[in-house]
């Protein structure tokens, strides 16, 4: 089984631009209670996922840097402490779980490295848990 049957596409998630800013990553993480959201660039290629603990980590360790200015820092400038590695559309659940284990969600890239979409931890886990109850009942 490949990456595509989990696959919730781009359309259907959030997700920012590098270029966007920290207080509008802050904004659209709280209204839809996320931590972690994937980043692309102007050529629509995964460049990143920014976390609630990137933006806390810049807000601590920028002199001066308080949520009413977090307007004028984009995401660009925010480093990265984790990195969500992508896997690309025909890449196996194998590929998936692995990264599952420290990712909440997987972003997925097309051959030119274009975010086509991600796939959740939740799917991988109820997906492998059908697989085992179909076994306990063989």
């Amino acid at each position: 089984m490949n990456v595509a049957f989990f696959l919730i596409p781009k359309k259907d998630i959030v997700y920012l631009k590098e270029k966007s800013t920290m207080r509008q990553a802050l904004e659209r993480m709280e209204y839809h209670s996320y931590s972690a959201v994937p980043l692309i660039d102007n050529d629509g290629k995964y460049v990143g996922t920014i976390t609630e603990g990137d933006l806390l980590w810049k807000l601590k360790n920028t002199p001066g840097l308080t949520f009413h200015n977090t307007e004028d820092i984009h995401l660009s400038e925010v480093e990265q402490h984790v990195q969500n590695l992508p896997v690309t559309i025909d890449a196996q659940i194998e590929d998936l779980i692995s990264r599952a284990v420290v990712q909440n969600f997987v972003p997925v890239v097309d051959d030119q490295q274009t975010f086509i979409g991600i796939v959740r931890r939740r799917e991988m886990i109820e997906y492998c848990s059908q697989l085992l109850l179909q076994r306990k009942v063989e």
